[in-house]
């Protein structure tokens, strides 16, 4: 009798359970229509392309059909691996995608951390919007502004001859061994006033009783940083880690590109720039699409390794 008793309530609770799920979808209806447009978005433009890595495996012809591609397996990414000039490509990535990750992570919380100090208003949003701008502009702009900035004529020679530092202006753009710096410094301007959005906004969600006991305890406002500050914002620290990881082979395009020239070839050629050169250029899609999928898994496995890294050390995690 008691086990029928038990029986008849679990089926009646996993209906209740049944029905209130369907009465919620039901009453979120209009959101789930709503969000019917950017999932078809995303299964269009994100997973329907997928079906395009298939020519890394083929010698692609464009105008042949698929049934009469050749098949090659892994010659394409055999090919890579042996090829100098995409391990050169390669090494430029990781160095100039470490280089931004590194500078951005760093100069974004430091500005941060000074914003939030700032007690007068006008002047705390003054340097916002000053730090902001600049990453309203286009890369193009940006890049232009580079270029004429460090010509032997620009302002940075002009500043560096007359502080003594150089004896003659430095070509700049012209010398590999200063790109990587040059796309690194760029990257800190354009975005570092927006990158501190974020912190500033988890710095907000800190209780101001922390603070105000400090003040009681004598503590300095560097002491209130080290100490309040950055454990505060550390969750969110390490969530914009784990993503950035997963994205370290997102040098970038545009500046490598325009700033970019033959003098400096070897040093400013990205996987991007590599998969534009092959694949459009040369007309070798096969190649181009190989060197694309590299890149995907690779960010994938680094995205999925950071997430277990700091689970693994009871820190924050994407999944």
């Amino acid at each position: 009798m008691d086990e029928t008793l038990t029986k008849n309530r679990t089926v009646r609770k996993s209906k209740k359970g049944k029905k209130i799920t369907w009465s919620l979808i039901k009453d979120q209806s209009q959101l789930i229509y709503m969000s019917v447009p950017l999932l078809a978005y995303i299964v269009l433009f994100a997973y329907v392309p997928i079906w395009g890595w298939s020519m890394a495996f083929q010698d692609y012809k464009p105008a042949r059909s698929f049934g009469d591609q050749k098949w090659v397996g892994f010659k394409h990414f055999e090919f890579l691996f042996k090829d100098d000039s995409f391990l050169q490509v390669l090494r430029n990535t990781l160095a100039m995608s470490v280089i931004n990750l590194i500078l951005g992570f760093t100069t974004a919380i430091i500005l941060a951390l000074l914003l939030n100090e700032i007690k007068k208003v006008f002047w705390k949003r003054t340097v916002q919007t000053i730090s902001y701008l600049p990453h309203f502009l286009s890369w193009i702009i940006v890049t232009g502004i580079v270029a004429t900035s460090l010509a032997s004529d620009g302002i940075i020679n002009d500043i560096l001859l007359k502080l003594n530092v150089i004896k003659e202006p430095i070509q700049w753009l012209s010398e590999g061994k200063y790109f990587w710096g040059i796309v690194g410094a760029s990257h800190v301007w354009k975005e570092v006033g927006w990158n501190t959005i974020i912190y500033l906004a988890a710095m907000s969600a800190i209780d101001p009783a922390l603070y105000e006991a400090a003040d009681i305890d004598g503590a300095s406002r560097y002491r209130k940083m080290f100490h309040i500050t950055l454990p505060g914002i550390k969750p969110t620290i390490i969530i914009l880690l784990i993503m950035s990881i997963g994205h370290i082979l997102e040098a970038g395009f545009e500046v490598q590109y325009l700033l970019g020239n033959g003098l400096v070839v070897d040093w400013s050629q990205t996987i991007d720039i590599f998969v534009l050169k092959y694949g459009i250029a040369q007309g070798n899609y096969s190649l181009a699409t190989a060197a694309g999928i590299f890149k995907t898994v690779v960010s994938v496995t680094m995205l999925l390794f950071a997430n277990w890294t700091a689970k693994r050390l009871g820190e924050e995690r994407l999944l």
